[in-house]
C-alpha cells in the first residue's frame, strides 16, 4: 500500500458501533450482552448482515465462533485472521471487543475499495463468550479452538440458573459435536487482534497505537476459609476462629507477594469475597474468596502462588482455621509474533502514526489463538484507561488510526 490515506469511512464505522451498542439487555448508555442471550443473538445477526453485505463467506462452528472470509487468490493457503468478540459483561460500554470486530470488517472494506487483491484469504472472527459472565470462564470459544478447554469440560459448564452449554447452544441453533471446535496448528497463517488498551498509557503518552509484545495471563483460585461462628458479643477475642480476619490476612499476603517480585507486570487481586452468615452481630464462620494473579512470566507468577500457599498454611495454623484452595485456571502468558510486530511497526510508520511496543495485562482471545497460530495485538487508546463501564470511550480519531494501521498490516500479511 502507498502512503496515501486509505478510503476509511469512520462515520460508517462509528454508526455501526453505536447501532451494535443499542442491541443490549439494558438501556443506553449501558451495554449488556451475555452470550447466548436474545441480545447476543440479535447482535450476531447484525454483524453477519454487515459481513454478508461486504461479500464475505460466513460460517459458524459448533460453539458459535463465527468466521467471515474474504477469499484470496490462493484459497488453499492458511488465511490471515483478525477479529475479537461482541459479548459484553453487565453494565459495560460499546468499544471493548466490538472495535476489533467492526474495525476488522472496516479494514477489509478499505482494502476492497482500494482494489487490493489478497493472495491469502483474510478471515474476520467473532469469538464466542470472551467474557466469563455466563459460565465463569473467559475466552470460551477461543479456548475450545485451542483445545485448552476439552469438550467434556465444556459440557460440564453451567450458568447460575443451572443451564448447560449444550442446552443453550442448541436453543440458539449452534449444532455439531463440540469435538469439532478444536483446530490444528496453522489454522491461521497469522492472527492480529485490534482492541482498546483498557489502560491509560497510550493516551497519557499521546500515542496513536500500541504494539503488543506480550499478553499476561491469570492464574485464578477459589479459596475457602472455614472457621467457627458465634455471637459477636458472646465469643471473646482470645478464643475466636474468625474466618473473615483470616481471609483479610490472606488477601494482604497476596498483595505483599505480588509486590515482592519487583516486577511491574506482576499483579494480584481478590475480586470476590463472600461471607457467611453475613450478619452484623455474627462471627463469620466461612469465607470464600477468588484470587487472580497475573504476569508476563509464568515462573514469576507461579512464585506468587507458592508464596500464597505458604501463607495459607501459616495463617491456618496460627488462627485455627481450615483453608482449602481450588485452582480454577492457570493459563500461559503469550509472547507475540515478531514478524507481525515488525509489520505493525512498518505500517504505523508509513501511516504517520506514533506507536510503541507494550504489554497487554488483560485477557484476550489472542492469548488462546497463539496456541495454534502466530499472533499479535494492536491497541488504540481509551479515555482515562476506563473499560467495562458505560463511560468507556475511544475517539473516532483513535479508532481511525487503529483501523488504518490494521488495514495496512493485513495487506502486508495477505500479500
Amino acid at each position: 500500500m502507498s502512503s496515501a490515506r486509505p478510503s476509511l469511512s469512520i462515520d460508517r464505522l462509528i454508526g455501526e458501533l453505536q447501532t451494535l451498542a443499542r442491541i443490549s439487555e439494558a438501556g443506553p448508555p449501558v451495554v449488556t450482552r451475555v452470550v447466548f442471550s436474545e441480545a447476543d443473538m440479535r447482535a450476531r445477526a447484525y454483524v453477519r448482515e454487515l459481513c454478508d453485505e461486504a461479500g464475505l463467506s460466513i460460517s459458524n462452528d459448533a460453539v458459535g465462533n463465527t468466521f467471515a472470509r474474504w477469499i484470496g487468490s490462493e484459497r488453499d493457503l492458511a488465511p490471515i485472521g483478525t477479529g475479537s468478540h461482541i459479548d459484553a459483561i453487565p453494565n459495560a460500554g460499546l468499544y471493548d471487543g466490538c472495535v476489533g470486530v467492526l474495525g476488522g470488517l472496516e479494514a477489509i472494506r478499505v482494502l476492497q475499495q482500494l482494489g487490493f487483491k489478497p493472495r491469502r484469504s483474510i478471515e474476520l472472527v467473532i469469538f464466542t463468550a470472551e467474557e466469563p459472565t455466563r459460565f465463569g470462564i473467559g475466552c470460551l470459544g477461543s479456548r475450545m479452538m485451542a483445545n485448552v478447554l476439552a469438550p467434556a469440560q465444556a459440557r460440564a459448564l453451567r450458568d447460575k440458573e443451572g443451564q448447560g452449554l449444550e442446552e443453550l447452544r442448541a436453543k440458539t441453533g449452534f449444532t455439531g459435536a463440540l469435538e469439532s471446535v478444536a483446530v490444528k496448528p496453522g489454522r491461521f497463517h497469522k492472527f492480529l487482534e485490534l482492541h482498546i488498551e483498557q489502560g491509560p498509557y497510550l493516551e497519557e503518552e499521546g500515542l496513536d497505537v500500541g504494539l503488543v509484545t506480550h499478553i499476561a495471563a491469570p492464574a485464578s483460585q477459589r479459596v475457602v476459609i472455614e472457621g467457627e461462628g458465634g455471637h459477636a458479643g458472646g465469643q471473646l477475642m482470645p478464643g475466636r476462629k474468625d474466618a473473615l480476619t483470616a481471609a483479610a490476612e490472606l488477601i494482604l499476603a497476596l498483595e505483599a507477594a505480588a509486590k515482592s517480585t519487583g516486577a511491574i507486570d506482576t499483579v494480584g487481586t481478590v475480586g470476590i469475597c463472600e461471607v457467611f452468615p453475613g450478619a452484623v452481630n455474627s462471627i463469620p464462620s466461612r469465607v470464600s474468596i477468588t484470587t487472580d494473579v497475573r504476569d508476563t512470566e509464568s515462573t514469576r507468577r507461579d512464585g506468587v502462588l507458592e508464596a500464597l500457599r505458604r501463607a495459607s498454611e501459616d495463617i491456618a495454623a496460627r488462627r485455627g482455621v481450615k483453608i482449602a484452595t481450588e485452582l480454577i485456571n492457570a493459563d500461559p502468558p503469550t509472547t507475540c509474533d515478531p514478524e507481525i510486530l515488525d509489520a505493525l511497526e512498518d505500517s504505523a510508520s508509513a501511516a504517520g502514526k506514533k506507536s510503541k511496543r507494550m504489554v497487554a495485562r488483560a485477557y484476550h482471545d489472542s492469548s488462546f489463538v497463539s496456541c495454534f497460530a502466530p499472533t499479535a495485538m494492536l491497541f488504540i487508546p481509551c479515555r482515562d484507561g476506563v473499560s467495562h463501564r458505560p463511560d468507556e470511550y475511544a475517539s473516532p480519531e483513535w479508532i481511525e488510526s487503529g483501523v488504518h494501521v490494521l488495514s495496512r498490516t493485513l495487506a502486508t500479511l495477505a500479500s
